[in-house]
């Protein structure tokens, strides 16, 4: 593990970028960057179109350490290139930034009002191209749906299983059992899932750290003490479908959270658009994310 890397997600300031939209969710985010379904004849040249929008995003000068520490890819965005680096090497040796990956490969049907991780077996391979790549750390999402202990129960479960193999690694996971933004007794779930956390993180050893993505809480500060747990490196929220300006101004609220935004990131970001018409938006739209994460 990277000791300059570590310091920097620890104690650094800014937000993290999430760049790993993935499968069924990239023809969504080529529609939003105005790229119509249909407008590739097969998948690789979908992700090669994919690949360009974020190549443009990460290469921006808005794009920077300033404000930025960290960004999730995909796992194809880790095996292409940016400007003759492969991508995460170009993003911690030109940008200053930590690069992470989504290693999870979807979400199961749903079962005791929760969606689990579908099974990977392969996680191990993969775990270790990341260590090849020079990944820092993971990111896995889980979806909570309902306040169901047992279910809210197997979801952290699960989370912190693979969380271990990836420590296991030398890699640093991020946690993300997301709390569905409509779901009926939302805070009753976020709830259960803080007291299930809590208490797996109290079952990890010395050195087996963790960054929590977690839902943006209906009560304002409800997991601020979790930033206190010496488990834990960072609490960042997710932006679970609220727009950009919904969701800085709930983050705001929440001191000791940081954003990891995707949505609420590229929202705007079209491919038409000049460069500076480009550059421009995707700065004010880092700067506004910036300013919550560090009220």
């Amino acid at each position: 593990m990277d000791a300059k890397q570590l310091d920097h997600m620890r104690s650094g300031k800014g937000f993290v970028a999430a760049l790993d939209q993935s499968g069924g969710s990239t023809p969504w985010a080529l529609a939003a960057y105005g790229i119509a379904e249909g407008s590739w004849k097969s998948e690789e040249e979908m992700f090669d179109l994919v690949h360009a929008m974020r190549t443009r995003i990460v290469t921006s000068p808005a794009f920077t350490s300033q404000r930025i520490l960290g960004a999730i890819l995909f796992e194809q965005t880790m095996e292409r290139s940016v400007e003759g680096l492969m991508t995460a090497r170009y993003l911690w040796e030109k940008k200053g930034v930590v690069p992470f990956l989504k290693v999870d490969k979807g979400l199961a049907p749903a079962e005791n009002g929760v969606q689990m991780m579908k099974p990977f077996p392969d996680l191990d391979s993969l775990l270790d191209r990341a260590v090849e790549r020079g990944i820092f750390g993971t990111k896995m999402r889980s979806l909570v749906k309902e306040a169901s202990p047992k279910g809210i129960e197997d979801v952290v479960s699960q989370q912190f299983q693979w969380a271990e193999k990836i420590i296991a690694k030398g890699l640093v996971p991020i946690v993300e059992p997301e709390v569905d933004i409509h779901a009926e007794h939302k805070d009753k779930a976020e709830e259960l899932l803080k007291e299930q956390i809590v208490r797996r993180l109290d079952e990890l050893a010395e050195g087996q750290n963790v960054i929590l993505k977690l839902t943006l809480p209906t009560k304002a500060g409800f997991y601020a003490d979790l930033g206190n747990h010496k488990r834990v490196l960072r609490v960042m929220a997710l932006s679970g479908g609220y727009s950009r300006d919904k969701a800085c101004e709930l983050l705001a609220l929440n001191h000791g959270m940081i954003a990891s935004f995707s949505r609420a990131l590229t929202e705007g970001l079209l491919v038409g658009q000049s460069d500076d018409e480009f550059n421009s938006l995707l700065d004010r739209a880092i700067e506004k994310i910036f300013n919550a994460s560090v009220k």
